[in-house]
Order: structure tokens, then sequence, then C-alpha cells
């Protein structure tokens, strides 16, 4: 999500939003385009014909991966030059819930917009065209980390949550750009300026190997002592299916266990705590590292509920199986989603399931990014496995993964203020997992850079205990109005803790 570009960089083609409604023709790499008569009889929604034929039986818990093709425009909008535009015409689809665009190389940038408009199950009315936050690659695991070499990982944009739909299409238009030292910055053809002759303008090519995700989160992944789940020695049991369960049976055993210090196995979701509880909980489970002092004035905050895994339904089978600690928790970063904050608190183990997969299944990591997530109505939920106690290594701050946790936001908050009740979550969470660590949320600290775009590898880097994304890294992210509460988040942790 990186929201700060070079001043060199010039507006976004504005010939993406002058595209006709009347959707253009796929080039030959996707599917067939359908015959003008064919066209005809398909159904119409909204103005566009939806191409029939790539719709199956609805399978919950799913990907569709379509490649994206060169998009024709119109003869009359041919302009010599212009920016490339890939997508897809409007075709009806499998249910899906979530979407987003991947490529190849994880270390590619998409200087460009991505739009897509859905059609909703149910009502059948299309949205209008919505944008997808492109810079998503900041929000990753480190340069040269296992996770980030594994060979799986992807570019990508953030995830966009769309609710339950059953048609799509998608615009993915390249920016044009000026060349530095340029006086009149870029004039984009095709946007009703004349095309330069002094070569100003620079059109980025677009990344190889787009791909349209279009993820259906399923329902929550059945409890390992589901009756109905298959059990070794049956018929089913020579089945590859089976394996897998019980495979991912024995993850989510491992999962559960990770917490165990906390709640006993299988819970949904970890009780709160009182100070006193949390104070007692803190010399049981560090009080051998802490000082004289820490140990008679634990300055840490009444431990938040906080739902598991389990709780809002992770299938533990996708992610890989082993935990990955770095030493301590010294700093929180906070973010954002993109994901849109159009949700309801209902749906958001459904959201959670749809962000995993997409971080697993899609862009190839070894599990969801964020070490936890809040909802609007202040609902904590646990993030990456391996112990919400513990200092889990996530994939959430490029740079800065190592002795710091990530906290994700859900929703999107450059224009649209978070909820108090999100705030408060971030503020009581802070508190508590940096009280363990004897972090103060008012203080700062210094984090050595594993190298980004804001600080060379090996720097040793100042910041505050609860930073923004965008410290760390030069990024939109949390999005303005989130960053701008940050300063209420450390004040508010600091009173919990008794400071």
């Amino acid at each position: 999500m990186r929201g700060f570009l070079a001043s060199s960089i010039g507006v976004t083609c504005a010939a993406a939003l002058a595209l006709p409604l009347t959707p253009p023709a796929v080039a030959s790499t996707a599917r067939p385009a359908l015959s003008a008569e064919a066209a005809t009889r398909a159904e119409t929604v909204a103005g566009p014909a939806v191409r029939r034929g790539d719709a199956e039986s609805y399978v919950p818990g799913s990907t569709q991966s379509m490649p994206l093709a060169p998009l024709t425009p119109l003869a009359r909008d041919r302009v010599v030059g212009a920016p490339a535009i890939e997508g897809l015409s409007p075709r009806d689809v499998r249910h899906f819930s979530l979407v987003g665009v991947v490529w190849d190389d994880p270390d590619a940038e998409l200087h460009g917009r991505v739009q897509v408009r859905t059609r909703a199950v149910g009502t059948g009315t299309w949205s209008g065209w919505q944008d997808v936050e492109t810079h998503n690659d900041d929000h990753s695991a480190d340069l040269g980390s296992a996770e980030r070499t594994s060979g799986r990982v992807r570019g990508s944009t953030a995830p966009l949550w769309v609710g339950e739909s059953d048609a799509v299409e998608v615009r993915v238009t390249a920016q044009a750009t000026a060349e530095a030292g340029s006086e009149e910055g870029a004039r984009v053809p095709g946007s009703g300026d004349p095309t330069p002759s002094d070569g100003t303008a620079v059109v980025s090519p677009l990344p190889a190997g787009l791909r349209l995700e279009l993820v259906d989160p399923g329902e929550a992944a059945p409890a390992p002592d589901d009756p109905a789940a298959p059990r070794p020695g049956s018929l089913q049991s020579e089945t590859a299916e089976t394996a897998e369960a019980l495979g991912a049976a024995a993850a989510d055993t491992a999962a559960s266990a990770a917490n165990a210090e906390l709640a006993p196995l299988g819970v949904a979701q970890i009780p709160a705590l009182g100070r006193a509880e949390s104070e007692r909980e803190l010399l049981a489970l560090r009080g051998n590292e802490l000082t004289q002092a820490q140990r008679a004035k634990p300055y840490i905050g009444p431990r938040p509920r906080i739902v598991t895994r389990r709780g809002w339904g992770a299938n533990e089978g996708w992610r890989e199986r082993r935990f990955v600690y770095t030493r301590k928790v010294k700093a929180a970063f906070v973010h954002h989603t993109a994901t849109g904050s159009k949700y309801w608190c209902s749906q958001v183990p459904s959201l959670i399931r749809g962000i995993y997969r997409y971080h697993v299944k899609s862009m190839g990591w070894r599990d969801i990014g964020y070490n936890f997530l809040v909802d609007k109505c202040g609902n904590i939920y646990e993030g990456r496995a391996g112990g919400m106690a513990k200092p889990v290594l996530g994939a959430h701050t490029l740079g800065f993964n190592t002795n710091s946790m990530g906290i994700a936001v859900l929703g999107s908050y450059g224009s649209r203020k978070p909820t108090g009740a999100a705030v408060r979550a971030v503020a009581r969470l802070t508190a508590w997992k940096l009280g363990l660590y004897g972090a103060n949320p008012r203080g700062k600290t210094y984090l050595k850079s594993a190298g980004g775009n804001l600080y060379r590898k090996g720097k040793n880097v100042r910041l505050n205990v609860i930073s923004g994304h965008r410290d760390g890294y030069s990024t939109a992210c949390p999005g303005r109005q989130l960053y701008r509460k940050l300063g209420a988040a450390r004040a508010a942790a600091a009173r919990y803790q008794g400071r």
C-alpha cells in the first residue's frame, strides 16, 4: 500500500475513467469471446452482457484464479502510446466475497489503477466501479527471510471485501508518469490532451502474470473432534482428503496448544482478565525474566477478550506447520487492511478467513501476515499462529517484522474515521501484549531495519513503541484518519498499564 510516490510520478491515466461501459473484447489469451448473437442472448444486468460458461456449482471455501488479458478499446478510442489495459469482461463466476489481483514477481510493483465491479448474490445488482489498493508488498515478510524467498510468494494488491457475489468485471490500467525534469509533467495520451512530442510521458508496464483472485471464505473449519469427520481405519481414511483432514486436525491442535498457558485447548476465545489477574499471569509467564522492580510493579494492562483462530474458523491445514518466533516484542505497528469498511461485524470471521486464504493461497505466505486483527466493533482476533502471548514473527511491516507485532484494523481509513471502539481495542491489546515485554506504549524504542524504502538494511531506527505502518515504510497505511488516532491509543494504553 505504498501511498507516497516520488514527485516525478504523474497522475493516473484518465483513459481508465473514459472507458465505455460496454465491455471491450478480450484478447485470445483469455476465454474466447461470445459471438454477437450469443452476446445478445446473454443475460444483461446494469448494461453490459454477462458471459456465460464461467460459472460452476458453488464450492464453499475456494479460490477462483483467472488470468487477465489485454483489453482492446473501441477503434475511436485507440491512441498510439496509450497505457496498457488488462482485465476481464463481465462474466458469471462461482460465489465469492473477496477479490484481489496477483502477479508473478513479488518485487515488481504495479504502477496503475485496479478497478472491479461485482454483482450481488440474491439482488442481481451490480456495484459501481471500486478501486483496489494496488500497493501491498510493504505488508510482507522481510527481504531475504525464508518466507520471502520460498519461491511461492507473489506480488499482489490488497484484498477488497465485496460481499457475496456471483459475477465480476475488472480492469487494470497502467499509469502514465512524467520523466524527472519535465516542467509541465506528463500529459496522458487518450485523456483529451494532445500526445506530447517532447517524450515526457512514460507509461509504466504492467507486471507479468496478472491474475484475478476471487476468494470464497467458506464455512468455519470443523473441530478435530467433529463426529462427522473421517477416522483412521475407515474406508474413507484411505483417501487423500482424509489424510489432509487428519493433518489439518493435528495442525489445529498445535495452534490451540500454543495458547495453552492462557486457556484450555479448543476454546473459541480467551476471556478478559482483570488487572490483578493479568499481573499474576505476567509473573507466571515471564517472572524469571523480570527485574525486582518489575515484579514489584508490573506495568501491564488487563488482558482483553480475544477470539482465537478456532473462533474465527481458521483451516489450519492451509498454513505451514511450524511456528517461527522472534526474541521479544518491542513495538507494535498499526495497519489497516484496505479491504473497505462495508462489512457487518457478524461477517468478520468470514472476512478474516478470506484474508487468510488470500495471504496463503494467492500470495504464497506461510500464514496470515498480521499477529492480531481488530474490527470496527472493537473485537480482537488472533492472527498468525504460534501463541498470542509469544513473540510470533509476522509478515506485516517490510523491514521491521523482527521484535515487533502487527495489528490490522479491518477496513480502509484514508478518508473514513475509525470507530472509537476500534481505537480502544488497539489500546487494550497493546497495553496487555506490550506489557508482557515491559514496553511503555508512550515510549520510544530502537529496531534494526531489514531493508526497505525508508531505511537501509542494518540501520537502527528510533520509533514510537506504538507506530503506524508508515513510520517504518513509505506507505499510506494505516490511512490518514487511523494514523491521527495513534496518539490517543498510546495515551489510553499507558493508562491501562497504570502509568
